[in-house]
This record gives C-alpha cells, structure tokens and sequence, in this order.
C-alpha cells in the first residue's frame, strides 16, 4: 500500500539520525524549496446522481514545488504550488471525460530541531483548489459540470533528512477536505456532491539556502 510505503520511509529517516548531525545555526538563510512527486488518492465520496452515476477522480501522480520561510529555527510557513493538472473523471467505472484542477495550500508548520540531521515537522492550513473545464464530462446520459472552486482544511505530517547543510531528501502526507457540487450544464441545477478529501504522500528534495 502507498501510504504504508510513505509512513516506512519516515521511520527509515529516523534510523538514519545518530549517522549525521548538522547544526543549524539562528543566522542562516530562513528560505527553503522543494520538489516532491506526489500521489493524489482521492476519497470519492458521493451523494445525490454523483452517487448514482458513480462519479470519481482517478488516482494520480503529480509533480509538487514548496517554498517555506522560516520565522524562527522551529516556526515556518510553506506554499505548496503545482501548475494546473488534468483529472481524470469516470461514471461507473468508464472514463467521460477531464477536468483540470490547481490545488495551491497555504500552511502555518513546527519544525522539531533537535534530532540532529532528521527533522520532522507537523503543519495544518488552508486548501483552495480551482477548477478548470469543468463542463468537460458526462455522465448518467446528461451534461455535467462541477463548481469552479473548493476552500478546505489541509493538515501535515513530514520529515527532512539533511545530508548536507543544503540538500535534503524529504518525505511528506498531507489530507486536505474538498468537495464540489455536481451541476447540471442546461439550468445550473444541484444534481449532488462529489467530496475528494485527498490524502498526498510525497517523497522529495529539499534544498535549504
């Protein structure tokens, strides 16, 4: 299972502690990017013809670019940006179709420093996801469209291992709570609800200026 994959190489980071330690001292650079592939498991939870229809999001992969700013040693703020991806959206199992989806989350972090090289995190924040092409699939024999954006909680749970003052590799899972209506496109009317709620286990490089 992925996300077993993920909380695995979490704790294989750990095992790593006692091999390096870096200090990281209070006048450093406070910037810090990174690069993560990320695999999207969406929920799918339905309710009213997104039900019937057995509307979903298909599982994927995504490429992932964060910015964090450090305000102390411990306390930081990460932008988590990734370019507008393409959905894909089945009923019943078929494939009818795509829309495109720009996830940016906005997260508020505390940074545990004293485990030498290992450095875990924790952060919760703000998701808001905007929705592309929306009247691009069909389902249950009539035109369907989703809403153009979603506004949810989104929380985190991650480490760095830093291998040099610079470079680090990183492992991260974020779940963020999104949902949409599912329109009709003749009218506008509420045909039901498709709530995503992903979890986004991520593996990446970090490089710390």
């Amino acid at each position: 299972m992925r996300f077993k994959t993920l909380v695995a190489a979490i704790a294989a980071l750990a095992s790593l502690t006692p091999i390096v330690a870096h200090a990281q001292a209070a006048e450093e650079n406070p910037w810090m990017i990174r690069v993560r592939a990320v695999d999207l498991l969406w929920n799918n939870g339905q309710t009213g013809l997104a039900q019937t229809a057995n509307i979903k999001a298909k599982d994927q992969w995504i490429p992932e670019f964060d910015v964090s700013y450090f305000f102390t040693k411990n306390i930081a703020a990460e932008l988590v940006l990734t370019w507008p991806q393409q959905v894909n959206i089945t009923a019943g199992g078929a494939n009818v179709g795509k829309v495109s989806a720009l996830p940016p989350s906005l997260l508020a972090q505390y940074h545990f420093t004293d485990l030498g090289a290992f450095k875990p995190y924790i952060g919760a924040g703000v998701n808001y996801t905007i929705f592309g092409n929306r009247q691009n699939f069909y389902g249950a024999g009539a035109g369907l469209q989703i809403e153009p954006s979603s506004v949810g909680f989104v929380g985190q749970i991650g480490a760095d291992y830093m291998f040099t003052k610079n470079w680090g590799l990183n492992v991260d899972v974020k779940y963020a709570t999104m949902a949409t209506n599912v329109q009709a496109v003749a009218g506008g009317a509420n045909l039901g609800k498709l709530t995503l709620n992903p979890w986004m286990p991520a593996v990446g490089v970090t490089y710390k200026f």
